[in-house]
């Protein structure tokens, strides 16, 4: 008898192989991401230390009264957690998608943050 692992089951296993892989250090930290429903969140993260160096969301007050489509709200996302981690001193990142697809609302907040000076 055959199993149906549910979407989010496959893809937090999709995440933890990744993870096996990639790892955010010092000089080059992890930019991780996740999706909700509604919502999606940003942070860079030096792994080594376990320190959280710059993080933003949708829910932010900043972006919170903002209008638009779900991948709109992505691409302002993408720009705050770049812009507040180059206050933060960091230009390169690795890029944790966190098992989602690389499509969509993922997508936009990575050329949004590559667009706002970060490296990756």
């Amino acid at each position: 008898m055959t199993t149906v692992a549910s979407r989010s089951s496959s893809r937090i296993k999709r995440h933890e192989r990744i993870r096996l892989r990639l790892s955010g250090n010092a000089s080059r930290p992890r930019l991780a991401i996740f999706r909700s429903l509604n919502h999606i969140y940003a942070q860079v993260i030096d792994d080594t230390s376990g320190k959280t160096l710059a993080a933003a969301s949708s829910l932010d007050p900043a972006l919170r009264t903002a209008t638009g489509t779900k991948t709109e709200d992505a691409k302002r996302v993408g720009a705050l957690v770049a812009e507040r981690a180059k206050a933060a001193g960091v230009d390169k990142v690795v890029f944790d998608r966190a098992g989602f697809q690389y499509h969509g609302r993922v997508r936009s907040l990575a050329e949004a943050a590559r667009e706002a000076g970060l490296d990756f």
